[in-house]
């Protein structure tokens, strides 16, 4: 099965399995066109791997699943059922929650209250904090995020551990689906294994579809169940991992480099 049949055709799905679908999904920026004809499905419980070079589209898809930006064309199915999405809350009251490089914690505020932020337990007029510093450790327990206390300020934390408090934070939020824009960018094998670890697990519970934004190759065939490429703003391959390499993927890139150079110098 793939995400684009012939001719841009919507590809064939499993109604029963499917918690989201995307059909000629387009964006354009006045003249510049970032995506062109998106057809993209996800499995419920699935962990999607969505790679391919810079300026691909990639982040610009999940700016429009989480409700950021507007498709210039195309239409969003969640659950069966077409959606326009508005804004990004409307987009979490319906389950798709997004964690983005920049993480959105605030370093000056402890791992607990970054949990709660915009959500804070009240009994007016006093805010909870040991309750909710309860719920933070018995929650980061569960997903198996060790930090060592929530008392802490994140600014205090290792990139891994501050990206597993805002991996950990959306899913404190029971999102059907959870979109995650480079969560190993420029982190170490030990900080990127706590990534993967809680990926791995979130996987293995199958309560959430997972889509990853990553460039190693290596990091999404060994969490994702399935890959997608996106090249000049459309999905090229969809292959499941098990069926695909790192060297294929690699050559798919590197031919589309080619591709491109040659065009520039034919147009010198």
């Amino acid at each position: 099965m793939t995400a684009t049949a012939p001719g841009g055709q919507a590809a064939p799905v499993n109604p029963g399995g499917e918690v989201l679908r995307c059909e000629h999904i387009s964006k354009s920026y006045g003249v510049v066109t970032a995506l062109t004809d998106v057809n993209l499905r996800l499995a419920r419980g699935e962990v999607l791997g969505l790679i391919g070079d810079n300026g691909a589209g990639k982040s610009t898809l999940l700016k429009i699943l989480c409700g950021f930006q507007p498709p210039t064309s195309g239409r969003i199915i969640l659950e069966g059922k077409p959606v326009v999405l508005k804004s990004v809350d409307q987009a979490r009251s319906l389950g798709i929650d997004a964690v983005y490089q920049d993480l959105a914690l605030v370093n000056q505020l402890t791992v607990f209250q970054n949990m709660f932020l915009n959500r804070e337990k009240v009994r007016w007029p006093l805010v909870r904090n040991q309750a909710m510093r309860k719920e933070a450790r018995e929650h980061l327990d569960e997903m198996g995020v060790h930090i060592p206390s929530v008392n802490v300020p994140v600014a205090q934390l290792s990139g891994g551990q501050r990206q597993a408090v805002a991996v950990a934070r959306s899913v404190f939020s029971d999102p059907k689906i959870l979109l995650l824009d480079e969560p190993l960018a420029a982190m170490g094998v030990k900080e990127g294994a706590i990534i993967l670890d809680l990926i791995t697990r979130l996987k293995r519970e199958g309560n959430v579809s997972i889509i990853i934004i990553a460039h190693n190759y290596a990091h999404v065939l060994e969490v994702c169940d399935r890959i997608n490429l996106i090249q000049g703003g459309q999905i090229t391959l969809d292959k499941r991992t098990d069926e695909t390499s790192a060297e294929e993927l690699t050559d798919l890139v590197v031919a589309e480099y080619r591709r491109a150079l040659e065009e520039r110098q034919r147009s010198a």
